[in-house]
């Protein structure tokens, strides 16, 4: 898969219930964030974390959802661990993968992989360590891929999503290390002329790199 590719549409059980994952997409953006097995030491700590950043998501029209090669009931279990030693259960779906059928759709497993998923380790897993970011027009707008020993950064998960919703409203890029309310690029694909009209006053060190106030 790749960005800009369609995000493939699977029924799955969840925390929650089962869902059409389009449809529970609906026309927000998501946040499809996966873990090789449940009771993993790094992954309780990211799921605490993601339960009490959802507000923020929540605040940017984005849905968050999880996903781990397990059950339901497992899922449920390690919900209280992780209530007990982050302080917040989640409060979004987690999906029940234990037919890997969504990490084998997202390319996260082998097509070969199969049999019990309690006999698998999480080093068995270890490539289900993903964030996908997806926009409402259900394509893939991000994928960032990490080991298990390295726990994500949500924070830039959140920066980046402030980006691409920014970007996909107004003709601009974001520079490195940029965070909302900080001056942006005006893009390529719009001439002097339109620049001139649309960010009057930008400044333009380089006939390329036209920089102005970030658009409200």
């Amino acid at each position: 898969m790749r960005i800009g590719d369609e995000a493939p549409n699977f029924k799955a059980q969840t925390t929650e219930g089962e869902i059409d994952f389009h449809q529970w997409i609906g026309n927000s953006w998501a946040v499809l964030f996966s873990h090789p097995k449940d009771f993993t030491p790094v992954c309780t700590t990211e799921l605490g974390t993601m339960a009490k950043l959802k507000p923020q998501f929540d605040k940017r029209n984005a849905k968050i959802i999880g996903l781990s090669v397990d059950s339901v009931d497992d899922h449920k279990r390690w919900s209280k661990d992780i209530a007990e030693t982050q302080g917040t259960a989640p409060n979004f779906p987690m999906i029940a993968d234990a037919d890997y059928k969504v990490a084998k759709l997202y390319d996260m497993l082998p097509a070969s992989v199969s049999g019990d998923p309690s006999k698998r380790t999480p080093a068995d897993n270890m490539t289900v360590r993903t964030v996908f970011i997806i926009g409402p027009d259900k394509k893939i707008k991000l994928m960032l891929y990490y080991p298990m020993t390295t726990g994500r950064n949500f924070d830039e998960i959140l920066r980046a999503l402030d980006s691409m919703q920014l970007t996909a409203k107004h003709k601009v890029a974001t520079p490195a290390n940029w965070k909302q309310g900080e001056d942006v690029i005006i893009s390529g694909a719009v001439n002097d002329e339109d620049a001139k009209k649309n960010f009057p006053g930008f400044k333009a060190p380089k006939p390329y790199l036209r920089i102005t106030p970030q658009p409200k």
